[in-house]
């Protein structure tokens, strides 16, 4: 199936929004470490899910909204990262956790690493928050969208940054 994009203007610069037929695929920044880019997407900035997301952002960002519910394809990546990427839609609005909570939740305390580089691949920036996600000594580390924009996220999240003006 041809995925294809949009784009959306946020308080951190325009984010990239890739679907594959009715599912998100992904949600960029625009020096996101992982992507690909567009050259092999069709733009479609008029995709049902598109719009979905684009509310939900706007509602996050102002303060509105602590979790979303957009379908995504979680079909990019391997078993494991699956399993890491369901575990971070789990970590509450506002709070963090660290790489090594992660790897004890999945039942493999070793796998620090391996959690921190599946954190690394989520393409679901912001709606699967990986910016809560913290070293062990607190110290922020490891974002694929930038420490900048973490850090911002995390003080959106914790009522020290603001977002959109209502």
């Amino acid at each position: 199936m041809q995925s294809c994009f949009s784009e959306y203007s946020s308080p951190l610069g325009k984010l990239t929004l890739v679907a594959n037929g009715r599912e998100l695929a992904g949600v960029y920044f625009e020096h996101h470490a992982h992507f690909q880019g567009t050259a092999q997407m069709q733009r479609d900035d008029h995709h049902p899910v598109f719009d979905l997301v684009r509310e939900q952002l706007t509602a996050y960002f102002a303060g509105q909204r602590k979790s979303f519910s957009v379908p995504l394809d979680l079909s990019a990546g391997t078993a494991f990262q699956q399993q890491v990427w369901r575990l971070l839609a789990e970590i509450p609005y506002g709070e963090t956790v660290s790489y090594a909570a992660l790897a004890e939740k999945l039942g493999n305390p070793r796998a620090v690493r391996a959690v921190g580089a599946a954190n690394g691949r989520n393409p679901f920036s912001i709606l699967l928050p990986c910016h809560r996600v913290i070293a062990s000594d607190g110290r922020l580390t490891g974002y694929a969208g930038g420490l900048q924009n973490k850090a911002f996220l995390l003080n959106l999240e914790a009522g020290k940054q603001q977002g959109f003006a209502e």
